[in-house]
């Protein structure tokens, strides 16, 4: 539990005020001063490192915590959490800030951030394999780290800036996950702090129930102050490229996907790892090969053949090398600060393989509603399942994660440069899985919490991104926190809801 003069002072600030029934940005003072007493490191409302640490990723979702604590210990997530709970104050950890709906500030006003960017240290023991990974720490930073102190790697997403707390928290899918599977299927254990102050580690003897939930649902359970990732000895070679897909027409498109789906299901070697990026404007085949240009070529010749697609970029190079070339040109090597922001919304879908139907309403709405809008929109096919995924291959109930058995993984994603975010933003994203979904049964498609639709209700969120999971879930949530310390507006409820 948490320390004696924490819990003390708690009591003190409670019976020597009205705070009982405070609304929490009217316990500022109290939760500063809590935080203060149990030597807890914090951002001084409104200083430079305060308006650093509250500027959400997506800058149309701005949110007001009552205090922003900033952890080198674990201890002080302990002292911060028994602050928090004895208040009745909600508490969130940011390990990145790149949700996109804002969830490590809390997703509403009110809610005690706890940003753990500062807790970054990753140690490879090399003899095992073995990374610890301490919760604050971000994807471009681990990658640099691990590869440098013995050129191993384990499987995650793209962007350099996300940490790696709510990435493999939620699933962890990127550009090695076809061959490699999920950053959470890499997780071997992990040090979390729960909501009553304690610390439990977890791992698949250790409290497997919550190693089970921490696999998916992470964000609901506890704060994990350090990950134990097992990792695999990157490959000397590995090649990376872009196609050009030549789809003018509504015709075209529906022939190149339905090449695409039958590539993904039956003709797709383990080893390359796929998608298509779609833009008003244009439409790629990209992706990174474990292996030379030869084996890559080879592989490609299929649906290159049935999509008519060209090569523009195909290069061999080093891990490294390719996990520059998907971090879009950013610094590798991310900590703090952090200072990356767009505005934006985004929206999610899994399917199961397409019927000519779904492909044609997809392909309908593409062509004669949505490159209408003529913003800097985008949406991925990543091709995430299929017989040769390695997803797919740990049975579906074996984490949290929900939707491992799913062929498709859609992520939609509507920027603005400039301004504000436009009200009709919403719908045109929104439609794109309005179309595809047409028909289907709910059980039949899910979303993916890790590209969280801020539109989706509380139990519109629960059923979409846990489907059949979220009974057991919300009953592991009851048990380990049963006040909902760890509350956001799309995460697990305790059981019963």
């Amino acid at each position: 539990m948490a320390p004696t003069s924490v819990r003390e002072a708690i009591t003190v600030l409670i019976t020597s005020s009205c705070l009982a029934t405070a609304t929490p940005l009217h316990k500022r003072e109290a939760l500063s001063d809590c935080l203060s007493k149990a030597g807890v490191p914090t951002d001084g409302l409104d200083t430079a490192d305060w308006k650093l640490d509250v500027a959400p990723f997506n800058l149309q979702l701005n949110f007001t915590p009552v205090a922003i604590a900033v952890p080198t210990t674990t201890k002080h997530i302990q002292d911060a959490l028994a602050c928090a709970a004895g208040l009745g104050i909600k508490a969130n950890a940011k390990c990145g800030g790149h949700s996109y709906a804002s969830f490590g500030l809390g997703g509403e006003d009110g809610h005690l951030t706890i940003e753990m960017d500062r807790m970054n240290a990753v140690t490879l023991d090399k003899t095992t394999g073995i990374a610890v990974v301490q919760g604050g720490s971000r994807l471009g930073h681990v990658a640099n780290e691990l590869y440098n102190q013995g050129k191993r790697a384990f499987s995650h997403g793209t962007c350099p800036g996300v940490g790696v707390g709510g990435h493999a928290l939620h699933g962890g899918y990127g550009v090695s996950s076809h061959t490699k599977g999920l950053a959470l299927d890499w997780m071997v254990g992990a040090t979390v702090v729960l909501a009553n102050s304690t610390i439990v580690n977890t791992s698949a003897t250790e409290h497997p129930d919550l190693f089970w939930a921490l696999r998916g649902a992470g964000s609901s359970m506890g704060i994990v102050s350090a990950f134990r990732f097992d990792t695999f000895h990157v490959p000397d070679t590995v090649t990376f490229f872009v196609a050009s897909v030549p789809w003018g027409t509504q015709e075209r498109a529906a022939k190149g996907l339905r090449a695409i789906q039958e590539y993904a299901l039956n003709q797709m070697p383990t080893e390359l790892n796929a998608r298509v990026f779609v833009t008003n404007r244009f439409v790629n085949l990209e992706g990174l090969y474990y292996g030379d240009a030869a084996g890559l070529t080879a592989a490609l010749r299929p649906v290159l053949s049935g999509t008519n697609a060209t090569i523009q970029l195909l290069q061999e190079g080093t891990w490294l090398d390719q996990v520059k070339h998907f971090g879009n040109g950013i610094a590798l090597d991310q900590g703090h600060p952090y200072t990356y922001h767009e505005t934006f919304y985004s929206t999610s879908l899994y399917t199961q393989a397409l019927t000519d139907t779904q492909i044609n309403a997809l392909v309908n709405y593409w062509f004669t509603s949505a490159k209408a809008n003529k913003r800097d929109w985008y949406f991925q096919i990543d091709l995430h399942g299929g017989n040769s995924s390695a997803v797919t291959k740990p049975h579906v109930d074996s984490t949290a994660y929900a939707h491992r058995d799913y062929l498709y993984l859609f992520n939609f994603y509507d920027r603005v440069d400039r301004g504000s975010y436009p009200a009709d933003g919403f719908a045109c994203m929104q439609n794109f899985v309005n179309n595809i979904t047409a028909g289907m049964a709910p059980s039949d498609w899910g979303q993916y919490v890790n590209y969280p639709d801020p539109k989706l209700s509380q139990d519109q969120a629960q059923n979409k991104y846990w489907g059949e999971h979220l009974a057991k879930l919300q009953s592991i949530k009851a048990a380990v926190d049963p006040d909902n310390v760890f509350h956001y507006p799309q995460g697990i409820m305790p059981f019963p809801a």
